[in-house]
């Protein structure tokens, strides 16, 4: 009697998938860094192989290497996060992969940007009331 076998094929699209569900990045933010539609995206978490460059271009989105995309196993990382919680003591390792102050000073600028188109838009309203005040 003939068993079926698993096949040994990887499906790095569900690797890709879930490494940038767990860094927290939507397919949007991807799809755009890579210069490319979000239903690009969704097709290449479909399937079961990636391209070797692009497979390089979003491991370098998702700040991990090609062979850790391909390695990537889930079981392993729950193992590996519950062998390095200690009972006896609440040990958090803050590691941030960004510096706070960069995150800081881009928001600050993104509210500028908005903060002028803003009063940009204003200033075309009082032109147009302007305009409109003057033709009575």
């Amino acid at each position: 009697m003939e068993t079926p076998t698993k096949s040994n094929k990887v499906h790095i699209g569900r690797k890709i998938s879930r490494i940038r569900e767990i860094r927290g990045i939507k397919q949007d933010f991807l799809a755009i860094e890579l210069g490319v539609s979000q239903q690009t995206i969704s097709k290449i978490e479909q399937s079961e192989e990636v391209e070797d460059a692009t497979l390089e271009k979003i491991a370098k989105v998702l700040g991990v290497s090609p062979e850790g995309i391909k390695n990537f196993n889930e079981e392993s990382l729950i193992n590996n996060i519950n062998s390095s919680y200690d009972n006896s003591t609440f040990n958090v390792n803050n590691h941030c992969t960004f510096n706070p102050l960069d995150k800081l000073m881009e928001v600050v600028e993104e509210n500028k940007s908005l903060y002028e188109r803003l009063l940009a838009s204003e200033r075309e309203k009082i032109d147009l009331l302007k305009g409109k005040s003057t033709e009575k």
